[in-house]
C-alpha cells in the first residue's frame, strides 16, 4: 500500500477518533465549556496539557530548527522547557487558587478595572492569533504533502476537524481529544526516531543514539559527522553557536517568561478539581513534554546527516536530479524543496550558499519546516511510518489550534460580554456567544494557515515574545506584589506589547533588509525582543505606581490570600 493510501486511512481514524470524542464529551454548560467541569483526572491533564504545550512548532518545527542551526537552535528547547518548570512552580497553583480561570479575568480583578480587564482581552487574542498562523502553517505543511491537496485545502480540512471538538465540546472536548491526540504525536515523534537511531548507531533510545557513534563510520560521532560536514560545506560548526551571547539569552528568556504568560496553557490548570492535583498534573506534563523534548535533538542531528548525504552523496560529489530520491521529487510538488542547476551539470548539491545568489553556489534549497515530516522518506522507512508521523504533525498542530481558539472565545463570550458589556447574559446565551466567536476565530485563523508570515517555529516565538512582555509583568505582580495598582499594570502592559510588536513588525514586514545584528537594539533579534518588552512593562509600572493612587485595602488582602497556602477557591466562571 502506498503512502497515500495510508496517509487517508490513518489520518482518517485520527479524525473519527477526534469527533467521536467531541460528541461524546460535549458541553452542555458554560462551567464544562470554559474549564470541562472542573473534573478531569492529572494524569488525563497532564496528557492535554502536553498536547496543548507541544505544538506544531514543537513537532514539525524546533528539530527542523536545531537540525539548521545546530547549538543556536538549543534556545527553543531551553526557553520552552525552562519556561515550562516557571508556569507550572511560580504562577498556576496561585492562579489556580485565585479560581478564575482566563487571564484578563484575573488581571480585570485583580487590577479593580474594567480598562485592565479590556487590555488582557485584546492582549490575549491578539497572542492567541499570532501563535495560531503558526499551527496552520503546519497543517497546511503535512496536508499539502501527504495529502496531496493544495495547502488551501489542507486549511480548510483542519479547520472543520477543530470546528467539532472546540465548537461543540469546548474545553471537555478539547482536552480528551487531546488525550487522545498526545498519544497520536507522541507515537508519531519516537517510532522514526528509533527506527533511525537504530539504523545510524546501533542505539534503540534516540537520546544515547545521539552521543554514540555510526556504524560503519570507522568510530565517528555523529556531532562530529556534523562538524565536519558543516566545515566542508561552508557552514558554521554544528555544535558551535553563531549567535551573540546577549541575543541567546534574550531567545531563551523570552521563551520562558512567554510562556509562563501564554493563556491557553495557564486555562488548562482550572481543569482539575484541587490546587494539590493543579501540582500533580503540571509534574505529568513536564514526563509527556519531556519524552519529546529530549528527542528534538537527535531527530534533528540524524535528519541533517541523511539529507545531506541523500542529496550530495556518500562521496560529497553530488547527485544526479534525474535520479534523485522519490524525497525529494515529493517535497519538490509542495515548493518547500527547490533545486536550481547553476552550473549545469545535472547534479544537486548542498552547500551554504543562497539559491537567488547567482554568486552563491547553493542548488537546493530546503525548508526546515519540512526536516521532522520527511525524516522518514529520508532514511527509507516504511511507508505506514511515514503516514503515522503525517497523523502526528497534524495531532500536534490541531491540539494547540483548539486550545487557543478557546481562549480566544472565551476572552469574547466572557470576558468581554459577560464580565464587561452584558453582565446579565444567561448562561444559555453566553454559551453561544462562545460558540460563535470559536466559529468567527477558526476562519480567520484559516487566512493565516494559508497567509503564512513565516515558517513555524519563527511565528510562535513572537507569540511568546508578545506573551512575556503583555502577561507575564502583569500576573507576577498580581500574585508577588500587593502595592502595584491598575494604573501601573495597563500602562505596563500597553507599552511592553505596543514595544515588542512595533519592533518584530518592522523587522519582519517593514523593513525585512535590515533584519540582522548590525541593526537590532542591543544585538537583539525579534525572536527575542520580548525579554525587552517584559523589561519596559515592569519598568513603566514601578514607575507609574510611584504617582498613582494605592492598591485598596481589600485588593491588597486579596492577593494575601492568594499566597496563603491554606484554601482554594473553586474555578467559576461568574
Amino acid at each position: 500500500m502506498d503512502v497515500q493510501t495510508l496517509t487517508f486511512i490513518i489520518v482518517g481514524l485520527s479524525f473519527a477518533l477526534y469527533i467521536g470524542i467531541a460528541i461524546w464529551a460535549r458541553a452542555g454548560s458554560t462551567n464544562e465549556f470554559y474549564v470541562a467541569g472542573g473534573g478531569v483526572p492529572p494524569l488525563a491533564n497532564g496528557m492535554a496539557t502536553a498536547a496543548d504545550w507541544m505544538s506544531a512548532a514543537s513537532f514539525i518545527s524546533m528539530a527542523g530548527i536545531i537540525s539548521f542551526a545546530g547549538y543556536d537552535g538549543g534556545v527553543y528547547l531551553m526557553g520552552w522547557t525552562g519556561g515550562y518548570v516557571l508556569l507550572a512552580m511560580c504562577l498556576a497553583p496561585y492562579l489556580r487558587k485565585f479560581g478564575k480561570f482566563t487571564v484578563p479575568d484575573f488581571i480585570g480583578d485583580r487590577y479593580y478595572s474594567r480598562t485592565a480587564r479590556l487590555v488582557a482581552i485584546l492582549c490575549a487574542i491578539f497572542i492567541c492569533f499570532t501563535y495560531i498562523a503558526g499551527q496552520m502553517r503546519g497543517v497546511g505543511v503535512v496536508f499539502s504533502r501527504f495529502l496531496e491537496v493544495e495547502i488551501e485545502t489542507g486549511v480548510y480540512i483542519g479547520m472543520v476537524i477543530v470546528f467539532f471538538y472546540a465548537v461543540l465540546g469546548g474545553m471537555k472536548g478539547i482536552t480528551y481529544t487531546q488525550v487522545a491526540q498526545y498519544c497520536v504525536l507522541v507515537f508519531a515523534y519516537l517510532v522514526p526516531a528509533i527506527f533511525i537511531s537504530m539504523m545510524m548507531t546501533g542505539h534503540f533510545f534516540p537520546q544515547t543514539g545521539f552521543g554514540a557513534t555510526l556504524i560503519g563510520g570507522e568510530g565517528t560521532y555523529v556531532l562530529d559527522k556534523l562538524d565536519g560536514l558543516s566545515a566542508e560545506l561552508g557552514f558554521a560548526q554544528y555544535t558551535e553557536g553563531s549567535k551573540s551571547m546577549i541575543d541567546v539569552f534574550a531567545i531563551t528568556g523570552a521563551l520562558m517568561v512567554g510562556t509562563a504568560g501564554l493563556p491557553h496553557v495557564i486555562v488548562r490548570f482550572f481543569t482539575v478539581p484541587r490546587v494539590k492535583d493543579t501540582r500533580i498534573s503540571a509534574a505529568w506534563t513536564l514526563v509527556f513534554i519531556a519524552i519529546v523534548y529530549t528527542t528534538a535533538p537527535a531527530v534533528a542531528a540524524f535528519a541533517r546527516v541523511n539529507m545531506i548525504d541523500t542529496i550530495n552523496g556518500k562521496d560529497g560529489s553530488g547527485t544526479e536530479y534525474a535520479e534523485a530520491p522519490a524525497w525529494i521529487k515529493n517535497w519538490e510538488r509542495t515548493g518547500l524543496i527547490t533545486f536550481n542547476d547553476k552550473n549545469g551539470d545535472g547534479k544537486m548539491f548542498y552547500t551554504a550558499g543562497k539559491i537567488d545568489d547567482p554568486n552563491s553556489a547553493n542548488e537546493v534549497n530546503v525548508d526546515r519546516d519540512i526536516m521532522v515530516l520527511a525524516n522518514p522518506e529520508i532514511a527509507n522507512l516504511p511507508a505506514w511510518v511515514v503516514a503515522l508521523v503525517a497523523a502526528g504533525g497534524i495531532a500536534a498542530a490541531l491540539s494547540t489550534t483548539a486550545g487557543l481558539l478557546l481562549v480566544i472565545s472565551t476572552s469574547v463570550s466572557h470576558d468581554l460580554l459577560k464580565r464587561t458589556l452584558k453582565p446579565d447574559i444567561s448562561d444559555k446565551q453566553e454559551l453561544l456567544a462562545a460558540r460563535l466567536a470559536a466559529m468567527v476565530a477558526i476562519v480567520i485563523s484559516a487566512y493565516f494557515g494559508i497567509n503564512p508570515p513565516g515558517f513555524v517555529a519563527s511565528v510562535v516565538a513572537f507569540a511568546f515574545g508578545l506573551a512575556a512582555a503583555s502577561f507575564f509583568p502583569a500576573i507576577i505582580m498580581g500574585i508577588f506584589s500587593k502595592k502595584m495598582n491598575k494604573e501601573g499594570a495597563v500602562l505596563g502592559m500597553v507599552t511592553g506589547i505596543t514595544f515588542t510588536a512595533a519592533y518584530i513588525i518592522f523587522f519582519k514586514f517593514v523593513s525585512p533588509e535590515l533584519n540582522n545584528p548590525e541593526h537590532w537594539l542591543l544585538g537583539i533579534s525579534p525572536e527575542g525582543i520580548g525579554l525587552v518588552g517584559m523589561l519596559i512593562n515592569f519598568a513603566v509600572a514601578a514607575i507609574v505606581v510611584k504617582f498613582t493612587a494605592e492598591t485598596p485595602l481589600e485588593i491588597q488582602e486579596m492577593v494575601e490570600g492568594i499566597r496563603n497556602p491554606k484554601g482554594s477557591s473553586e474555578a467559576h466562571a461568574h
